[in-house]
């Protein structure tokens, strides 16, 4: 024989009826997973668009380097004040951007400032399930030549 629970009050019957929240668990949990992953596709795509930034920055920074390498050698050698031979930098930097797979522009003033920009794409991977495509970055940086003696500027 087996025990028989007593019946429940019509009252509390009427209560676990409203209350019932099967499978709410479900939808909570797969909405959450859903939040987490937009979440880590946002992360994941800002982190590359700021490496990207990073890139575009360093490589302009390099390209300006190389652009300053491009001495007027008449005045170097004289000991006047060295200035950047305009063609040659220009064509050193523009050579070392196309190498890195990317477009910039060199401007020289003064003749012996060198500022490069540099101009590159991102595409996101997890984004672009939402419409955002290819991000543009850019990069810029500035080289200054001077002669120094014995470490002096002069």
């Amino acid at each position: 024989m087996t025990p028989m629970t007593p019946p429940k009050h019509p009252r509390c019957r009427r209560r676990d009826e409203r209350r019932d929240e099967r499978g709410s668990v479900s939808v909570w949990f797969a909405l959450a997973a859903l939040s987490l992953v937009v979440c880590l596709g946002i992360a994941v795509d800002l982190g590359g668009h700021v490496h990207a930034q990073q890139r575009a920055s360093a490589l302009a920074a390099q390209a300006a380097r190389t652009a300053g390498e491009e001495v007027a050698a008449a005045q170097a050698i004289r000991g006047q004040t060295p200035t950047v031979d305009v063609t040659a930098a220009k064509r050193a930097a523009s050579a070392y951007l196309a190498q890195a797979g990317v477009t910039g522009t060199v401007n020289v003033r003064s003749g012996n400032v060198l500022e490069v920009t540099v101009t590159d794409r991102y595409t996101p991977m997890f984004l672009t399930s939402i419409g955002v495509g290819t991000l543009t970055v850019t990069g810029q940086s500035t080289a200054r030549l001077v002669r120094a003696v014995q470490g002096t500027e002069r």
